[in-house]
């Protein structure tokens, strides 16, 4: 069997930062799948799952929220390595293109406060399990290394 392209990346050589990790065509519509990779692979301890599911709920919440991205947001949620976090939207994107998109969320989801959208049992099967705190410590970190100041090293998967 062929390896996925995800599983080609040099994950030895990947820092975090804002990739493109594929583009799909759907019909006449482009997908363009980010790798939001906010730890270092293989070096770095991976983020718990608390963190994980608080991040994907307030990212997916301020995504779909969101006035111009709200309608071409397709899915936003966590690798299984708990490394990072995949962004799919409806567009033909360069990794340049949603770094504001992105720190604003990041900066949504440092300032966050309160009750975590849809951490409820009604609305989610493991309501319990989130970190609020967590996630806003790892979206400042996010935001401070990677997205504030960011360039090319951080923006193009390495060779």
């Amino acid at each position: 069997m062929e390896k996925i392209a995800s599983f080609t990346i040099d994950h030895i050589k990947l820092n975090p930062g804002v990739y493109v990790s594929r583009k799909d065509t759907v019909g006449a519509e482009t997908i363009t799948t980010f790798d939001l990779r906010m730890t270092s692979p293989n070096e770095e301890p991976v983020m718990n799952t608390a963190e994980v599911h608080t991040i994907e709920h307030l990212g997916a919440t301020f995504l779909r929220n969101h006035p111009e991205y709200g309608s071409k947001t397709i899915y936003f949620g966590p690798m299984g390595c708990r490394t990072g976090f995949y962004l799919l939207l409806a567009g033909d994107y360069s990794s340049r293109d949603i770094v504001p998109l992105m720190t604003q969320m990041y900066e949504f989801i440092r300032d966050f406060r309160g009750e975590v959208p849809g951490a409820s049992p009604k609305d989610c099967g493991n309501y319990l399990d989130m970190n609020l705190p967590m996630a806003n410590f790892l979206a400042e970190r996010y935001l401070e290394n990677v997205l504030y100041g960011i360039d090319d090293s951080r923006l193009v998967y390495p060779d």
